[in-house]
């Protein structure tokens, strides 16, 4: 495994929600990213975000961790969700504020 190849692994399992994205949540720096972090505001959730364009590294290492040529990236529980229109499809039938309610590790309530 690659150094940055460890470096992002480590960021997805740091974090549940998870955006690789070019700029911050503050300041987004395309349209794309600015489209997801308004998703995932939207979702009501803690997220932490990952400025691409600040290392170089990792933004060709999430490429090739992902298997997906583009940012962003949205995460949640380590998985790989998707891209910006793939986000903005699962936010727009429901099951993006499922994959945030549904923690993997919950248990049941009865």
């Amino acid at each position: 495994m690659s150094d940055v190849h460890e470096r992002i692994q480590k960021l997805v399992d740091a974090n549940r929600v998870l955006l690789f994205m070019k700029g911050d949540r503050h300041f987004p720096q395309c349209g794309f990213s600015m489209r997801a972090v308004n998703i995932v505001h939207a979702l009501g959730v803690p997220f932490e975000t990952v400025d691409v364009l600040s290392d170089p590294e990792i933004r060709q290492g999430i490429k090739k961790f992902s298997n997906w040529p583009t940012i962003p990236q949205l995460y949640i529980d380590g998985e790989f969700i998707g891209g910006s229109d793939i986000v903005w499809e699962l936010y727009q039938s429901g099951d993006l504020q499922k994959k945030v309610t549904e923690h993997p590790n919950a248990e049941a309530v009865e």
